[in-house]
């Protein structure tokens, strides 16, 4: 898309502010624990509360130092960088043997540096000497598990929560975040999609063909894309039908005038009434399959193709079709 095509960009982006939002510039940066809530000096009196009880809430690093030793300097640079930088994954805690020699008598510890690791109130592993960063690194994801990318999960956590303000009728929040997950993923075509039907809902359908314009070929194959397409196909088709309630009239008068009910199921389906538009195009089938070729039950699957599979209409109205097909 160009910058003239951005979604998220034009006139109704600008309406459509969203107090909610994901991704990109709009997102709100993940919570990292500040240096001192991550890395402290410990006491033999402190250790049970600081090392201990801290472990049941995540992995704790105790790294025993003393001020003589050469090791000790190049080592607490490196894994207080380290720890920083896991931004809450494990905590360190420091302790100087000089000053406090009775913890690291108890685990058995007879040169520094060493690292002992502590989960669960308990020591779980360790390693000694002055180790690259790399190998404190791999320690640590030992320790407390990679770094799991959960930003997939949090873009498919944001397109429901969009999807469910969009089935409320929360235009202006579900645009926002559709538009957020745009800026985070550029090519999300359920995003773009999403977006795009909320413009159909705010009545905006040039804009909504504006933004499913110039897309790649992927994104233009996709089948959320191409749902949407079709919808805006049916809108623009039922307008040009007539009145309905003239339809109506004529069906009142002549039920078996299928041409004129089919009309109305497509304008009842853009109206919003899936289920009469669906009992509309059942109703042909019923009492002429062949009448423009089977086309009731053309129209019906392009329907569900719309509505989706699961959506209740779409359910009910397969089993009102299997029952007629297969009678």
């Amino acid at each position: 898309m160009s910058g003239s095509d951005n979604p998220y960009a034009g006139s109704y982006g600008n309406q459509m502010t969203a107090t909610a939002s994901y991704g990109g510039a709009a997102a709100k940066a993940p919570a990292t624990a500040a240096a001192g809530d991550l890395i402290k000096d410990t006491t033999t009196a402190s250790f049970s509360r600081d090392v201990l009880e801290a472990s049941r809430q995540q992995p704790v690093l105790v790294d025993f130092w003393a001020p003589w030793c050469g090791p000790c300097k190049q080592l607490t640079p490196m894994i207080e960088k380290v720890v920083t930088e896991a931004q809450g994954r494990v905590k360190l805690v420091k302790m100087n043997i000089d000053d406090h020699p009775s913890i690291a008598g108890q685990l058995g510890i007879q040169s520094i540096p060493a690292v002992i690791a502590f989960s669960g109130g308990r020591p779980v592993d360790g390693f000694m000497g002055a180790v690259p960063e790399s190998q404190i690194r791999q320690f640590i994801d030992k320790i407390a598990g990679p770094v799991v990318d959960d930003r997939a999960a949090e873009i498919e956590a944001a397109l429901t929560e969009a999807k469910t303000l969009l089935d409320q009728g929360d235009l202006q929040n579900a645009a926002g975040l559709f538009g957020a997950v745009l800026q985070a993923d550029p090519e999300n075509a359920a995003a773009l999609a999403g977006l795009a039907n909320c413009m159909i809902e705010a009545g905006e359908l040039q804009q909504a063909r504006d933004v499913l314009s110039n897309l790649s070929d992927t994104l233009a194959k996709d089948a959320n894309i191409v749902a949407v397409l079709k919808k805006l196909g049916q809108i623009e088709e039922a307008r040009k039908l007539g009145d309905p309630d003239a339809l109506e009239q004529i069906l009142a008068a002549n039920p078996d005038d299928h041409g004129a009910r089919i009309k109305l199921a497509k304008i009842r389906n853009v109206e919003g009434d899936r289920a009469a538009a669906a009992d509309h195009l059942l109703q042909v089938m019923k009492r002429d399959r062949t009448f423009e070729d089977d086309g009731a039950r053309r129209e019906l699957l392009q329907f569900f193709d719309i509505w989706g599979p699961m959506d209740p209409a779409t359910l009910s109205a397969r089993r009102k079709l299997s029952s007629i097909l297969f009678s």
